[in-house]
């Protein structure tokens, strides 16, 4: 038994097709899950599918352009990703690389009034 090997999945290979997102596992798997279980990647152009980077050792894919993270634990064992919900503009979300970080908002204290 060899106890230098890691017994975690690690990705060492990804391909982005029309309908699913297919990783290929260093343990020989292939793993694939459908495009639509990320709606960032859905939205997203073929171009910017391609450009990506895996994250660690493995461990997870990286789509800078879109902010997108996916982790080889949650293809196995996720979840699809949940669009944010928008009370604004119609229910429709901007892209994820065009939104500005949420502000934070310090709570104001009034003054004492001076005699």
């Amino acid at each position: 038994m060899n106890t230098a090997a890691s017994s975690d999945p690690r990705i060492q290979e990804v391909r982005v097709t029309e309908d699913e997102i297919i990783a290929y596992l260093a343990d020989g798997r292939v793993i694939s899950v459908p495009l639509a279980w990320s709606w960032r990647l859905s939205e997203a152009t073929p171009a910017q599918r391609a450009r990506f980077r895996l994250i660690g050792t493995g461990q997870g894919v990286h789509w800078p352009e879109i902010d997108e993270d996916i982790s080889v634990e949650g293809m196995l064992h996720g979840v699809p990703a949940r669009r944010p919900k928008s009370s604004s503009a119609g229910g429709k979300v901007r892209p994820a690389h065009s939104q500005a970080p949420p502000q934070r908002m310090q709570p104001t204290r009034k003054r004492a009034a001076r005699i």
